[in-house]
């Protein structure tokens, strides 16, 4: 369970703000909209082979300049 104390003075807006970014870390939404559908474990690996892919050449990019 995510709590979070709210300070002496503090608004609820901001308390709220740092419920909604502590909760978006935890990864429970991304989570939940994951298991809604079944994925092949093919196409997963497949989806992770792309971002490394990705992620690679974003870097070699920055290396370069």
């Amino acid at each position: 369970m995510i709590v979070v104390p709210v300070k002496e003075g503090e608004s609820i807006d901001r308390a709220l703000k740092r419920l909604k970014r502590k909760f978006e870390k935890t990864g429970v939404v991304r989570e939940l909209r994951t298991r809604q559908k079944f994925t092949k474990p093919s196409v997963i690996k497949r989806e992770q082979k792309r971002k490394a892919i990705y992620v690679q050449r974003m870097l070699s990019e920055q290396a370069d300049q």
